[in-house]
């Protein structure tokens, strides 16, 4: 993924709004209607973050007869965890660090 793609996809799961629509189309295709319905925001904002998402490939929308599904493309998704986990290693070395020096604080403190 190039780092375009990946500020696109970041900017894209920056919204809420944008972050709940996904979390809807993980449950299966849904219209821009049924993707509207739980929001307080126009049939038109709702179609703006859909453009949003679709731009940063996090989903796709398809014609049949009168609807036009949208669809989750998980791909996008994957390649931010994969950024994601580089960092984790540190998180975690970090962590582990912690605990240790708490480990040698909680020794030293039932020592004395």
């Amino acid at each position: 993924m190039t780092t375009d793609q990946l500020s696109a996809t970041f900017a894209a799961l920056a919204d809420p709004t944008r972050r709940a629509i996904l979390a809807r189309l993980a449950t299966g295709e849904a219209s821009v209607n049924e993707l509207a319905e739980p929001f307080p925001v126009s049939l038109q904002a709702i179609s703006k973050h859909l453009k949003v998402l679709e731009r940063a490939g996090l989903i796709s929308r398809s014609k049949t007869a009168q609807w036009r599904p949208c669809r989750l493309e998980a791909a996008p998704l994957g390649d931010v965890a994969d950024w994601v986990e580089r960092y984790r290693r540190f998180w975690e070395g970090g962590f582990d660090r912690m605990e240790q020096h708490l480990a040698a604080l909680q020794k030293d403190h039932e020592e004395n």
